[in-house]
């Protein structure tokens, strides 16, 4: 739940993909007119170390973007503490392949032949582009994701940041606060994983995956997706859910 302090009273936002609104380059939510923007970083912290029981106050309409990874929330969430609470966290299963998208960019859920949360993802940048192709997948557990996608950080081409400021967006961030590519590479600025482009892709897809409000069994499988199609996949799987919930309803004795 994100809760915006600077109002009064203070509004509540859910954490859920009923929230979304269609932002780009971001995850947004918004209700009853308040919203909450920017909050995939956030969000794939707290479902990367399995925190889902949580009030994040803030106190403006966009989430702090810090150095654009999750790093900076898995170490304020640490120094907070995490308590193991009496409850039964909600679960959904993926029983069935389940893909939206093109041929060009998709994202796709299948079922675990583990029971686990597993996830890949693949971009591809053209052999002419300093990010090129790049693939990484993993299970997503609180150590690995601390260890492999909490301190991968948000990435943009030259031009497209140019862009964004003559939108004035991003005014106030260089590019030693994030990744920027010219054609040689990052500018100003050292990769933290030969890869870091697209364990950050990853590390988005959970974060807009976690807008599900419960913990996820399945594969998801993303290539050159982003944060509209993973919401979609959100939505397509509680459709599946739902339906299924109300056909064994129906299915029961009277």
């Amino acid at each position: 739940m994100f809760i915006r302090g600077d109002l009064e009273p203070p509004h509540h936002v859910a954490a859920c993909v009923h929230n979304r609104i269609e932002v780009p380059r971001r995850t947004t939510l918004s209700h009853q007119g308040v919203t909450v923007e920017m909050v995939e970083h956030v969000m794939a912290a707290l479902a990367g170390i399995q925190i889902d029981n949580c009030e994040v106050w803030v106190d403006q309409p966009e989430i702090p973007g810090c150095d654009g990874s999750s790093q900076p929330f898995i170490e304020v969430l640490d120094a907070a503490g995490i308590v193991e609470q009496a409850a039964v966290r909600s679960q959904r299963v993926v029983r069935h392949r389940t893909r939206v998208g093109d041929e060009s960019c998709w994202v796709e859920a299948q079922p675990s032949k583990r029971g686990r949360f597993t996830v890949q993802c693949c971009i591809d940048y053209g052999e002419s582009s300093p990010i090129g192709l790049q693939i990484f997948g993993m299970e997503v557990t609180p150590e690995s994701f601390r260890r492999e996608l909490a301190a991968a950080r948000t990435f943009l081409l030259e031009e497209e940041a140019e862009w964004l400021r003559s939108q004035g967006l991003g005014t106030r961030v260089t590019c030693r606060e994030l990744l920027v590519f010219d054609a040689d590479g990052p500018i100003d600025n050292r990769l933290r994983f030969p890869d870091e482009c697209v364990r950050h892709k990853l590390l988005d897809a959970i974060g807009d995956l976690a807008l599900s409000g419960c913990d996820l069994v399945g594969h998801f499988i993303a290539y050159c997706s982003g944060h509209r199609l993973n919401a979609e996949l959100v939505r397509q799987l509680l459709a599946q859910s739902a339906g299924a919930a109300e056909s064994h309803c129906l299915r029961q004795p009277a």
